[in-house]
């Protein structure tokens, strides 16, 4: 598997579960436990995204403003995400909020899987992309272990 792959596992879990969301309804155990599985996931994800693949864009001046942008990105998600976590899961704002966040996050994976894949396979070394995935692995293991 190489850091390209191992990314787009990770939107197909994202997606699955933000689909599986949008099919709830109400404040349901079914939507809570759907969606803290989500902000598990996603959280964990951009971390090691931003760790592994992000930064190591950032040091190569034609891929600087593509990595800013996907980076701004997240943090759009991530502000959505505690939104969500303050509003009432069974109000329409709720849904309203989550279906513009599944839409933002779906605009970021594809435009990674289209634009941002094909640009660092272009600029960057077979070496460095090795090296991504295991930096990106160890650290979404470290995101998503308990706190002691």
């Amino acid at each position: 598997m190489n850091i390209f792959k191992r990314i787009e596992e990770d939107h197909k879990t994202q997606r699955s579960l933000m689909e599986k969301i949008l099919a709830t309804e109400g404040s349901s155990k079914e939507r809570q436990t759907l969606f803290s599985e989500f902000c598990v996931e996603f959280e964990a994800h951009a971390a090691a995204e931003e760790h592994a693949f992000y930064a190591e864009m950032l040091k190569h001046e034609e891929m600087t403003d593509q990595s800013r942008h996907s980076v701004a990105e997240h943090s759009t998600a991530l502000e959505l995400i505690e939104k969500l976590e303050k509003t009432d899961m069974s109000s329409a704002a709720w849904l309203m909020t989550f279906k513009e966040l599944a839409h933002e996050n779906e605009h970021h994976m594809k435009e990674e899987e289209d634009d941002v894949f094909p640009l660092v396979k272009k600029n960057l070394d077979d070496e460095t992309i090795t090296e991504m995935l295991t930096v990106f692995n160890k650290r979404k293991e470290r995101e998503k272990s308990p706190v002691d």
